[in-house]
């Protein structure tokens, strides 16, 4: 189905006014008046309780400890109990999201769960997720991959089903438990957390203006089917992977939508460290200061697919009406999806009836030896 809207331009002077492109004649609305668009309707975060710190792993295999937060920049992990995994991770983010938009789960007509750790090889995680929900069987169920983008992959595929009025909710959940070889270097930060988005055309609390996405096939990170651990390939994961994708993917955003890194109050990146998501946000213009509200790797490590989608429901959790959020997640593999959102007045009731917020999530803690750990990779990789 054809947008109402094909082409957007923003400017801060502009503040709540857009020039859209309606049925090929500009026109200037106010955002309370323009056609009903799709975006966000409600979210919910889910983050374990349990931290590890990365100098506690690296003395759990005799290797150098200090210095090796501040190296990474990632002072602690989340770490899922022995009995979590993808699919329960995913079932408490999205009945906070449920819970907080006051939907009814027969409602969602889609489900889509982005991961790099699906419990089985060959059984959907969606459609258990669905079941637990209390979702009805008239719905589509899909289970994604893409490495760590795989959650806003669901963002972008079910946003066109509600643009079509194909469905009136869906529900799009990023959620790891994220895997990393014993004693390997991803083992230090690989944390674990799920994020759920629901998404419509009716009471918005963040609009979606527009998305993009690069991809190329670009190795740096891979599991074979046959490989209980991911292998990386060190610094190659940075230059030709992280960077080029997220600075190109950002690139066709800011040309898409005619936006500058000025023109947003907050910006969010996938966090594979505390490092990569700095550098890029300076090599393309954002300030720490648009980074700081989701900025949560230093306090979580990386829940590779949950990772953005956890730190754009940290700046939601603080933002106000008028914020413009550009939010640009990374896969390796390799590709970058951005998209820009535009929060609505109607974010503050969200925000009140939100009583897991990301930052109270991060200090509910409970700080754990590295024999959590070890029971988990026996439990679940049965070795």
């Amino acid at each position: 189905m054809q947008s109402y809207f094909t082409k957007f331009s923003y400017s801060k002077a502009r503040e709540n006014y857009h020039v859209a492109v309606l049925t090929n004649r500009a026109v200037l609305c106010d955002r309370d008046e323009r056609p009903s668009m799709t975006g966000i309707v409600s979210y919910g975060v889910y983050i374990p309780k349990y931290r590890i710190k990365p100098s506690q792993v690296a003395h759990a295999w005799g290797k150098e400890v200090k210095g090796v937060e501040n190296s990474l920049g990632v002072f602690e992990k989340a770490v899922a109990s022995v009995d979590e995994d993808a699919v329960t991770l995913a079932v408490e983010s999205s009945f906070r999201a449920l819970t907080n938009g006051q939907i009814e789960p027969e409602k969602i007509g889609a489900i889509t769960i982005g991961s790099e750790s699906h419990p089985y090889a060959v059984k959907p995680s969606s459609t258990t997720v669905a079941g637990i929900l209390g979702m009805q069987g008239e719905y589509l169920a899909v289970d994604l991959e893409f490495a760590c983008k795989a959650g806003t992959a669901g963002i972008q595929l079910l946003s066109s089903l509600v643009e079509a009025k194909k469905a009136q909710y869906c529900l799009a959940i990023g959620s790891d438990v994220a895997q990393a070889k014993p004693s390997d270097v991803l083992e230090y930060t690989a944390g674990s957390a799920a994020a759920a988005f629901i998404l419509g055309r009716d009471n918005l609390i963040a609009e979606l203006l527009d998305f993009t996405s690069y991809s190329s096939d670009t190795p740096d990170f891979w599991r074979k089917d046959n490989e209980k651990f991911p292998s990386h390939a060190g610094r190659f994961t940075g230059g030709p992977a992280y960077f080029a994708h997220v600075g190109k993917a950002s690139e066709l955003i800011f040309e898409k939508t005619k936006m500058k890194p000025s023109d947003f109050d907050y910006a969010v990146f996938h966090m594979p460290n505390g490092k990569f998501p700095k550098e890029a946000a300076r090599k393309l213009g954002f300030s720490e200061q648009q980074l700081k509200p989701g900025f949560v790797v230093p306090f979580i490590g990386n829940p590779y697919s949950a990772s953005s989608m956890v730190g754009l429901a940290a700046t939601l959790d603080i933002a106000k009406n008028g914020d413009k959020i550009f939010v640009c997640s990374y896969g390796s593999g390799a590709g970058a999806d951005a998209f820009v959102f535009e929060v609505t007045k109607n974010i503050t009731a969200h925000q009140t009836k939100n009583k897991e917020s990301v930052a109270k999530q991060i200090k509910n803690k409970q700080y754990i030896d590295y024999s959590l750990l070890a029971k988990n990779i026996i439990s679940k990789y049965r070795i």
